[in-house]
């Protein structure tokens, strides 16, 4: 029997050939997604136990304070040298770091765009955890004065630089551009930055930049005594750590990083996973109509092998045995395009602005164990029902030429089909009531889907003979298409459920992304009421000193900063929103439900979230900090409620109250103005003059605006239709593959139509309008019910921001057309092959 079904591949390898294309799809996004993230995982691994020290004093994880970055707490000089003077300790660098040094390139384009961190460090020379190569300079030499520089290769090689060369980064300091003469290139651990930029200067310049002048540092790289182990060394220095900073092992350091590193690659990998699912899904329909039909094909054949002595569970397993050899075949060359598929998600990464180095791929068996089991496991759960309904031939039915489904068989799929819908109703329903948990509501989403599916056939019928009716005017061709389209129902079912399950994701994706677009619009266009909005890219913060140079532009009105810093309020957790009281009410104005909205030095205003939290009224006093150690006491002046007023912020406080608490003096985003009566473009143009040398702050009018904080959805959005499309062509696949292996299976039907006088052309139209009767039915259903989960989808965000709902019709409908152009093209090669067809050769066919 194992001969005997390898030799039936054999014969029809070529009708295999695109079920085996689905499975190398479904099998290269998993292969693809683990190689990636374990490369990406051993790459970031390697680059973080070169990062640490021994020991390392930082910043208290606990205070919610972000170093450098708003200014905080720095580790003062003499923290520094009573580290030096403790037991076990052999070396302590000072160190001062910020991810907010931006390199430029020769063309004065920034350097990694919105992608990985952009790090500014000290040259410091201790090693790092158990001796291994910290930082450490590669070609040239080390920065020691002001106006030197130096960057790792990559950095270097991307920016068009040689040593030698004048480098420009930006900070978010007091100076924001600084320029220096390229004197080496420098590197952490193994070499590789995984896509991140380095820049390297002396200690004093540093501080210039990072910390705006202050003698101090943000964290000290411990260097412990040969044979002294790193608890000891923590334990040893934990009395000279200042307050507000811990001291950690180096291991625990590096595990926390790769602990954080492992939560942001889970996204990934979940993402891709889930368009694996999708490609894996949408391919096993492809693949049960392929045995289906084939199976269907070989009834007699099958029959006599039962007739000659094979038992049931024989022809079972030689259909099964069909499907391990394409599942291997295709789960083989699977794995060989999910290396291709790797490369491509970093090239991908890379063209939206999030170039990631991994130091080449890793293919771990697990990845190789995982994909086979998954490809051979989707093929033989897909072939199990053709094959179960091969073994159940009985020798005599099979003899016979024409064999139906029992209507009553469609009429329980359809009936279970229904109860599937409902209970998937009723589950997201209950989630949309409730707010349980996110996973209800996408396992109703998934029973609605598959109800969907199981009552096809059902659902299919009234779209055929709506086509048909449309498609009248051909006379019998159309008569014909139609007839043929509803003579198996199962089989229009899966073939068309390919294509459905495709496009229902995509409206749905596409419902909520327009739906995203608007709820931003709409926000912006309430609570930002600026002529011109000024913000850094990667939401970093920007000198103090721009607002000011701005404020002397003709034509300016008025500046209005904001800054944001999380912080404490009470001991609990806070984020706060600083802001120019003065200017408040032209440009973001914030209506109370208690109190009163006039803010100054000494109030603050807070949301009914946290005054029904804390029980807190007007007048209640509140102890606020961001550094932990500056405070300050301030009385609630006013509640307002955040939905009505379009806001995300809990906690709003003037900008001299958020520099008392250690806030830092760098803004986030400033508004603008116009006087009355002015030229806007030509403000617009002495804004942006002031900018001119620092590109990765930009100047927008609210439409600008509110088009950059879409672009994120954009991409995203684009990603996931690219994604998506491959489920899309599986699906056409399908159709194709279904319309083929029609043709093969009613060659003589179509010698017959041939010889009473139907055309070659119209054999083709009759073709064709099968692929864009199943093609139309596929994209129906899946609209619909895709708009449906945006919908849904849409109301579970409601309170995430997400709460305009748009429904963009013209992209629905453009689907449609597009359905109809896909069953066309599906539909040429099949209607070609019928055409040719010699009419006495296909009437003596059995």
């Amino acid at each position: 029997m194992l001969a005997t079904s390898l030799k039936t591949v054999w014969a029809r390898k070529l009708r295999l050939l695109m079920s085996t294309f689905a499975i190398v799809l479904g099998v290269a996004f998993v292969a693809g997604s683990l190689m990636f993230t374990d490369s990406l995982g051993k790459a970031f691994t390697g680059i973080m136990n070169g990062t640490v020290g021994d020991a390392n004093v930082r910043l208290a994880q606990e205070s919610g304070g972000h170093g450098s970055r708003l200014g905080a707490r720095i580790i003062p000089p003499s923290a520094l040298e009573k580290a030096r003077a403790t037991d076990g300790v052999k070396q302590v660098d000072g160190v001062v770091t910020s991810i907010s040094a931006t390199v430029l390139a020769k063309d004065g384009k920034v350097i990694g765009g919105q992608g990985a961190p952009a790090f500014g460090v000290n040259f410091h020379t201790a090693k790092a955890a158990e001796g291994a190569e910290g930082l450490h300079i590669t070609e040239g030499r080390a920065p020691t004065k002001n106006g030197e520089i130096a960057l790792d290769p990559k950095t270097a090689e991307r920016g068009g630089y040689r040593i030698g060369d004048t480098v420009s980064i930006l900070t978010t300091g007091e100076t924001p551009r600084y320029s220096g003469k390229l004197v080496g290139f420098a590197s952490y651990a193994n070499g590789s930055m995984v896509g991140t930029t380095l820049a390297v200067v002396d200690t004093k310049t540093s501080q210039k930049l990072f910390l705006d002048g202050r003698d101090g540092y943000t964290s000290l790289w411990v260097e412990a005594e040969p044979g002294t182990s790193q608890d000891d060394v923590v334990k040893a220095l934990k009395p000279t750590v200042p307050e507000g900073f811990e001291v950690v092992t180096g291991k625990q350091a590096s595990d926390e990083a790769a602990s954080g590193i492992q939560d942001a690659l889970s996204f990934i990998t979940t993402f891709l996973l889930v368009f694996a699912g999708v490609a894996l899904l949408v391919g096993s329909f492809l693949i049960v109509n392929t045995f289906g039909i084939l199976v269907a094909q070989r009834s007699k054949e099958l029959a006599l092998m039962r007739a000659l002595g094979a038992s049931r569970r024989q022809v079972f397993g030689g259909v099964v045995i069909e499907a391990l050899v394409v599942g291997f075949i295709g789960s083989v060359l699977g794995i060989g395009v999910g290396v291709l598929l790797a490369k491509g998600i970093s090239a991908l990464l890379a063209r939206l602005g999030a170039e990631i180095d991994t130091g080449g791929l890793t293919l771990k068996p697990r990845t190789i164990i995982v994909s086979l089991v998954i490809g051979l496991g989707v093929t033989t759960l897909a072939a199990w029902l053709p094959a179960r309904r091969a073994s159940r031939i009985s020798p005599i039915a099979a003899m016979r030429d024409d064999q139906v489904e029992p209507e009553q068989t469609v009429s329980r799929r359809a009936w279970f089909g229904a109860l599937l819908f409902v209970i998937g109703v009723a589950l997201v329903v209950a989630q949309l009531v409730t707010d349980s948990s996110i996973w209800v509501f996408v396992t109703g989403m998934v029973l609605m889907l598959f109800g969907t599916i199981a009552a096809t056939p059902v659902l299919a019928r009234p779209v055929v003979r709506g086509i048909g009716a449309l498609a009248r005017r051909q006379g019998v061709v159309a008569r014909l298409a139609e007839e043929n389209s509803l003579r198996n129902p199962r089989r229009t079912a899966a073939t068309t459920s390919a294509l459905m399950i495709g496009l229902a994701l995509v409206s749905m994706m596409t419902v909520f992304g327009a739906s995203a677009s608007g709820s931003i619009d709409a926000l912006i266009a309430k609570s930002v009421r600026g002529d011109f909005v000024v913000s850094g890219q990667r939401s970093e913060p920007m000198s103090q000193s721009i607002a000011p140079s701005m404020r002397k532009v003709e034509g300016v009105r008025e500046i209005s900063r904001q800054r944001y810093g999380d912080g404490t309020a009470n001991d609990a957790p806070a984020t706060f929103l600083a802001v120019d009281a003065a200017s408040l009410d032209d440009v973001a104005p914030i209506t109370v439900t208690q109190g009163s909205h006039a803010l100054d030095d000494s109030k603050l205003l807070v949301s009914t979230d946290v005054a029904k939290a804390f029980s807190w009224k007007p007048g209640t006093q509140v102890r606020i900090t961001v550094d932990g150690s500056r405070t300050r006491t301030v009385n609630v002046a006013g509640v307002f409620d955040k939905e009505d007023n379009d806001r995300q912020d809990d906690y709003v406080v003037t900008i001299p109250t958020f520099e008392a608490i250690g806030g830092g003096k760098k803004d986030n985003m400033l508004h603008v103005l116009v006087a009355d009566g002015a030229d806007r473009q030509k403000v617009q143009a002495g804004l942006e003059g002031v900018v001119k040398d620092i590109p990765t702050i930009t100047v927008k009018d609210q439409e600008g605006y509110a088009a950059e904080q879409r672009a994120p959805i954009d991409s995203m959005l684009t990603l996931i239709y690219g994604l998506l499309g491959l489920a899309i062509v599986i699906a056409v696949l399908g159709i194709i593959n279904t319309l083929a292996l029609s043709v093969i299976e009613r060659t003589r039907e179509i010698g017959l139509l041939r010889a009473v006088g139907l055309s070659r052309r119209q054999l083709r139209s009759m073709v064709r309008l099968e692929a864009v009767t199943i093609s139309l039915i596929g994209a129906l259903i899946g609209v619909v019910l895709g708009t449906i989960f945006g919908v849904l989808f849409q109301r579970t965000q409601a309170d995430s921001g997400v709460d305009v709902l748009v429904i963009p019709y013209g992209r629905l409908a453009l689907f449609l057309v597009l359905a109809a152009l896909v069953g066309v093209l599906a539909a040429w090669w099949p209607a070609r092959r019928a055409s040719k067809l010699n009419i006495l050769s296909a009437i003596a066919t059995e």
